[in-house]
Protein backbone atom coordinates (compact mmCIF):
# COMPACT_ATOMS: atom_id res chain seq x y z
CA UNK A 1 0.00 0.00 0.00
CA UNK A 2 1.48 3.28 -1.11
CA UNK A 3 2.13 6.17 1.60
CA UNK A 4 -0.77 8.89 1.68
CA UNK A 5 0.40 12.05 0.03
CA UNK A 6 1.00 14.75 2.28
CA UNK A 7 -1.34 17.45 3.66
CA UNK A 8 -1.20 20.72 2.63
CA UNK A 9 -2.72 23.75 3.59
CA UNK A 10 -2.29 26.72 0.51
CA UNK A 11 -2.16 29.94 2.40
CA UNK A 12 -2.74 33.38 0.04
CA UNK A 13 -3.25 36.67 1.52
CA UNK A 14 -5.06 39.14 -0.96
CA UNK A 15 -6.13 42.70 -0.92
CA UNK A 16 -8.70 44.31 -3.58
CA UNK A 17 -7.31 42.33 -6.27
CA UNK A 18 -10.52 40.18 -7.14
CA UNK A 19 -9.74 39.31 -10.83
CA UNK A 20 -6.33 38.43 -10.00
CA UNK A 21 -7.09 36.13 -6.99
CA UNK A 22 -9.77 34.69 -9.73
CA UNK A 23 -7.10 33.59 -11.85
CA UNK A 24 -5.28 32.38 -9.23
CA UNK A 25 -7.91 29.74 -7.58
CA UNK A 26 -8.48 28.90 -10.96
CA UNK A 27 -5.09 26.90 -11.79
CA UNK A 28 -5.22 25.76 -7.99
CA UNK A 29 -8.39 24.04 -9.28
CA UNK A 30 -5.97 22.34 -12.07
CA UNK A 31 -3.39 21.07 -9.67
CA UNK A 32 -2.83 17.27 -10.47
CA UNK A 33 -2.97 16.21 -6.67
CA UNK A 34 -5.29 14.57 -4.79
CA UNK A 35 -8.03 17.07 -3.94
CA UNK A 36 -8.77 15.62 -0.13
CA UNK A 37 -4.97 15.87 0.69
CA UNK A 38 -5.23 19.97 -0.10
CA UNK A 39 -6.56 23.26 1.45
CA UNK A 40 -6.78 26.28 0.19
CA UNK A 41 -7.07 29.22 2.73
CA UNK A 42 -7.49 32.61 1.54
CA UNK A 43 -6.80 35.31 4.06
CA UNK A 44 -8.17 38.77 2.69
CA UNK A 45 -6.46 41.76 4.25
CA UNK A 46 -8.94 44.33 4.85
CA UNK A 47 -10.46 44.74 1.26
CA UNK A 48 -12.93 47.61 0.49
CA UNK A 49 -15.20 44.87 -1.37
CA UNK A 50 -14.72 41.31 -0.05
CA UNK A 51 -13.93 38.82 -2.36
CA UNK A 52 -16.54 36.57 -0.79
CA UNK A 53 -18.31 36.20 -4.15
CA UNK A 54 -14.75 35.24 -6.33
CA UNK A 55 -14.22 32.32 -3.67
CA UNK A 56 -17.47 31.39 -3.22
CA UNK A 57 -17.61 30.75 -6.59
CA UNK A 58 -14.93 27.75 -6.32
CA UNK A 59 -16.17 26.18 -3.38
CA UNK A 60 -17.43 23.06 -6.16
CA UNK A 61 -13.84 22.89 -7.26
CA UNK A 62 -11.58 23.39 -3.97
CA UNK A 63 -11.47 22.93 -0.34
CA UNK A 64 -11.60 26.44 0.21
CA UNK A 65 -12.00 29.02 3.31
CA UNK A 66 -11.65 32.43 3.27
CA UNK A 67 -10.80 34.20 6.48
CA UNK A 68 -10.68 38.48 7.11
CA UNK A 69 -8.72 40.90 9.32
CA UNK A 70 -8.34 44.31 9.31
CA UNK A 71 -5.37 45.68 6.98
CA UNK A 72 -2.34 44.97 8.41
CA UNK A 73 0.10 43.37 5.60
CA UNK A 74 0.77 40.26 3.97
CA UNK A 75 2.71 38.95 6.64
CA UNK A 76 0.38 39.23 9.12
CA UNK A 77 -2.45 37.75 6.47
CA UNK A 78 -0.17 34.99 6.16
CA UNK A 79 0.46 33.99 9.89
CA UNK A 80 -3.74 34.45 10.16
CA UNK A 81 -3.80 31.59 7.76
CA UNK A 82 -0.93 29.23 9.21
CA UNK A 83 -3.36 29.50 12.80
CA UNK A 84 -6.46 28.12 10.70
CA UNK A 85 -4.65 25.45 8.97
CA UNK A 86 -5.10 21.81 9.17
CA UNK A 87 -2.17 21.10 7.30
CA UNK A 88 1.33 19.34 8.22
CA UNK A 89 2.75 21.51 5.04
CA UNK A 90 2.14 25.09 5.01
CA UNK A 91 2.24 26.32 0.75
CA UNK A 92 2.44 29.86 0.62
CA UNK A 93 1.94 31.65 -2.77
CA UNK A 94 0.21 34.91 -3.66
CA UNK A 95 -2.69 36.09 -5.06
CA UNK A 96 -1.15 37.36 -8.57
CA UNK A 97 0.47 33.48 -8.82
CA UNK A 98 -0.69 31.04 -10.70
CA UNK A 99 1.16 27.63 -9.71
CA UNK A 100 1.95 24.94 -12.19
CA UNK A 101 0.14 21.76 -11.93
CA UNK A 102 2.56 19.99 -10.56
CA UNK A 103 3.10 22.20 -7.98
CA UNK A 104 1.99 20.29 -5.30
CA UNK A 105 3.68 16.81 -6.57
CA UNK A 106 7.00 18.48 -7.06
CA UNK A 107 7.00 19.87 -3.58
CA UNK A 108 5.57 16.56 -2.00
CA UNK A 109 8.30 14.81 -3.53
CA UNK A 110 10.43 17.19 -1.95
CA UNK A 111 9.67 16.75 1.25
CA UNK A 112 9.20 12.87 1.22
CA UNK A 113 13.11 13.13 1.51
CA UNK A 114 13.83 16.69 2.97
CA UNK A 115 10.33 16.96 5.27
CA UNK A 116 12.39 19.26 8.14
CA UNK A 117 13.32 21.80 5.71
CA UNK A 118 12.18 24.44 3.46
CA UNK A 119 11.31 24.67 0.20
CA UNK A 120 11.60 27.55 -2.24
CA UNK A 121 10.89 27.06 -6.33
CA UNK A 122 11.68 29.21 -9.19
CA UNK A 123 8.71 31.98 -10.01
CA UNK A 124 8.43 33.09 -12.98
CA UNK A 125 7.12 35.91 -15.09
CA UNK A 126 3.59 35.61 -16.65
CA UNK A 127 4.07 39.10 -18.31
CA UNK A 128 7.14 39.25 -20.53
CA UNK A 129 5.85 42.40 -22.55
CA UNK A 130 5.32 44.35 -19.32
CA UNK A 131 9.63 45.51 -19.12
CA UNK A 132 8.83 46.76 -15.33
CA UNK A 133 7.65 43.30 -14.22
CA UNK A 134 10.41 41.65 -16.46
CA UNK A 135 13.11 43.81 -14.75
CA UNK A 136 11.65 42.85 -11.57
CA UNK A 137 11.64 39.26 -11.70
CA UNK A 138 15.31 39.15 -13.52
CA UNK A 139 16.28 41.41 -10.22
CA UNK A 140 14.51 37.86 -8.17
CA UNK A 141 16.48 36.06 -10.48
CA UNK A 142 19.74 37.17 -9.76
CA UNK A 143 19.48 37.20 -5.93
CA UNK A 144 18.16 33.50 -6.30
CA UNK A 145 21.57 32.58 -8.28
CA UNK A 146 23.74 34.42 -5.69
CA UNK A 147 21.99 33.51 -2.16
CA UNK A 148 21.04 29.80 -3.59
CA UNK A 149 24.27 28.65 -5.62
CA UNK A 150 24.35 25.91 -3.28
CA UNK A 151 20.65 24.52 -3.89
CA UNK A 152 20.45 22.14 -0.63
CA UNK A 153 22.27 25.26 1.41
CA UNK A 154 19.91 27.82 0.22
CA UNK A 155 19.50 31.09 2.30
CA UNK A 156 16.45 33.23 0.78
CA UNK A 157 12.86 32.45 -0.67
CA UNK A 158 10.32 35.14 -1.72
CA UNK A 159 7.16 34.26 -0.21
CA UNK A 160 5.13 33.93 -3.57
CA UNK A 161 6.61 30.18 -3.81
CA UNK A 162 7.50 28.87 -0.44
CA UNK A 163 6.47 26.18 1.76
CA UNK A 164 7.53 25.17 4.92
CA UNK A 165 7.06 22.44 7.90
CA UNK A 166 3.77 23.33 9.67
CA UNK A 167 5.36 23.00 13.38
CA UNK A 168 8.47 24.51 12.10
CA UNK A 169 6.88 27.54 10.64
CA UNK A 170 4.93 28.16 14.45
CA UNK A 171 8.44 27.49 16.58
CA UNK A 172 10.17 30.14 13.81
CA UNK A 173 7.28 32.16 15.33
CA UNK A 174 6.25 33.04 11.68
CA UNK A 175 6.22 36.17 9.91
CA UNK A 176 7.25 39.34 11.39
CA UNK A 177 4.16 41.76 10.03
CA UNK A 178 5.80 44.96 11.79
CA UNK A 179 7.95 45.26 8.51
CA UNK A 180 4.38 46.14 7.18
CA UNK A 181 3.83 48.76 5.23
CA UNK A 182 7.26 47.84 3.55
CA UNK A 183 8.57 45.08 3.07
CA UNK A 184 11.55 42.33 3.92
CA UNK A 185 9.61 39.68 6.22
CA UNK A 186 10.61 37.44 3.94
CA UNK A 187 13.99 38.13 4.26
CA UNK A 188 13.91 38.09 8.53
CA UNK A 189 11.87 34.63 8.20
CA UNK A 190 14.63 32.76 6.26
CA UNK A 191 17.27 34.35 8.63
CA UNK A 192 15.42 33.64 11.76
CA UNK A 193 14.77 29.96 9.68
CA UNK A 194 18.56 29.45 8.95
CA UNK A 195 19.53 30.80 12.70
CA UNK A 196 16.88 28.09 14.87
CA UNK A 197 19.42 25.87 12.58
CA UNK A 198 17.08 24.55 9.66
CA UNK A 199 17.84 24.18 6.23
CA UNK A 200 16.95 25.58 3.28
CA UNK A 201 16.07 23.29 -0.10
CA UNK A 202 16.07 25.55 -3.50
CA UNK A 203 13.77 23.33 -5.92
CA UNK A 204 13.53 24.71 -9.08
CA UNK A 205 10.97 22.31 -10.56
CA UNK A 206 8.45 23.28 -8.21
CA UNK A 207 7.21 26.35 -10.34
CA UNK A 208 4.92 29.70 -10.34
CA UNK A 209 3.76 32.24 -12.72
CA UNK A 210 3.58 35.73 -11.37
CA UNK A 211 1.14 38.02 -13.00
CA UNK A 212 2.63 41.17 -11.47
CA UNK A 213 1.80 44.55 -13.16
CA UNK A 214 4.15 47.04 -12.76
CA UNK A 215 4.74 50.98 -14.29
CA UNK A 216 7.61 53.23 -14.06
CA UNK A 217 6.42 54.32 -10.97
CA UNK A 218 5.29 51.46 -9.07
CA UNK A 219 8.20 49.95 -9.84
CA UNK A 220 10.17 52.81 -8.50
CA UNK A 221 8.21 52.66 -5.65
CA UNK A 222 8.12 48.83 -5.11
CA UNK A 223 12.20 49.10 -4.96
CA UNK A 224 12.35 51.96 -2.82
CA UNK A 225 10.28 50.54 0.21
CA UNK A 226 12.56 46.87 -0.43
CA UNK A 227 15.30 49.29 0.79
CA UNK A 228 13.30 50.49 3.22
CA UNK A 229 12.53 47.23 4.39
CA UNK A 230 16.26 46.49 3.53
CA UNK A 231 17.63 48.75 6.69
CA UNK A 232 14.68 47.01 9.26
CA UNK A 233 15.58 43.54 8.17
CA UNK A 234 19.63 44.42 8.84
CA UNK A 235 18.85 46.02 11.93
CA UNK A 236 16.32 43.01 13.55
CA UNK A 237 19.52 40.73 12.43
CA UNK A 238 21.79 42.90 14.16
CA UNK A 239 19.80 42.35 17.35
CA UNK A 240 19.42 38.69 17.55
CA UNK A 241 23.39 38.51 15.82
CA UNK A 242 21.69 36.16 13.08
CA UNK A 243 24.33 37.31 10.25
CA UNK A 244 26.42 39.70 8.76
CA UNK A 245 26.87 42.25 6.09
CA UNK A 246 29.37 40.69 4.19
CA UNK A 247 27.27 38.64 2.41
CA UNK A 248 25.01 41.51 1.15
CA UNK A 249 28.67 42.99 -0.01
CA UNK A 250 29.69 40.04 -2.01
CA UNK A 251 26.46 40.13 -3.73
CA UNK A 252 27.06 43.43 -4.61
CA UNK A 253 30.69 42.79 -5.52
CA UNK A 254 29.03 40.04 -8.50
CA UNK A 255 26.12 42.15 -9.63
CA UNK A 256 27.85 42.91 -12.74
CA UNK A 257 28.53 39.44 -13.38
CA UNK A 258 25.44 37.91 -12.72
CA UNK A 259 23.93 40.21 -14.63
CA UNK A 260 25.77 39.93 -17.96
CA UNK A 261 24.55 36.56 -19.15
CA UNK A 262 20.46 37.65 -18.73
CA UNK A 263 20.81 41.04 -20.11
CA UNK A 264 22.90 39.44 -23.09
CA UNK A 265 20.42 37.42 -24.47
CA UNK A 266 18.27 40.22 -24.68
CA UNK A 267 18.11 42.01 -27.63
CA UNK A 268 18.44 45.48 -28.67
CA UNK A 269 16.78 47.88 -27.12
CA UNK A 270 14.95 46.19 -25.12
CA UNK A 271 18.50 45.20 -23.03
CA UNK A 272 19.30 48.78 -22.94
CA UNK A 273 15.90 49.69 -21.07
CA UNK A 274 16.46 46.41 -18.52
CA UNK A 275 19.63 47.70 -17.83
CA UNK A 276 18.64 51.33 -17.25
CA UNK A 277 16.18 49.45 -14.79
CA UNK A 278 18.64 47.92 -13.06
CA UNK A 279 20.32 51.43 -12.33
CA UNK A 280 17.17 52.63 -11.26
CA UNK A 281 16.63 49.81 -9.06
CA UNK A 282 19.81 49.91 -7.16
CA UNK A 283 19.27 53.98 -7.04
CA UNK A 284 15.76 53.47 -5.59
CA UNK A 285 16.77 50.57 -3.28
CA UNK A 286 19.98 52.98 -2.20
CA UNK A 287 17.34 55.78 -1.38
CA UNK A 288 14.79 54.03 0.43
CA UNK A 289 17.62 52.52 3.03
CA UNK A 290 19.21 55.61 3.64
CA UNK A 291 15.91 57.41 3.99
CA UNK A 292 14.81 54.70 6.17
CA UNK A 293 17.99 55.57 8.69
CA UNK A 294 17.19 59.25 8.60
CA UNK A 295 13.94 58.34 9.86
CA UNK A 296 14.85 55.90 12.63
CA UNK A 297 18.01 57.57 13.53
CA UNK A 298 16.46 61.37 13.65
CA UNK A 299 19.94 62.23 11.02
CA UNK A 300 19.79 65.72 9.94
Amino acid sequence: MEPEQPLFSIIIPTYARPRQLAACLQSLARLDYPQDRFEVIVVDDGSETSPEAVVASFCGQLDVTLLTQQHAGPAAARNTGALWAKGEILAFTDDDCAPAPDWLQNLAARFDTAADCAVGGRTLNALADNPYSTASQLIVDVVYTHYNANPDQASFFATNNLAVPADRFKKTGGFDATFFPFVSEDRDFCNRWLHQGYRMIHAPEVLVYHAHALTFRTFLRQHFNYGRGAFRFHKARARRDSGRSIVEVKFYLNLLGLLRDPISQVPGRRALLLATLLVVWQIANTLGFLWEWVTQTGVR
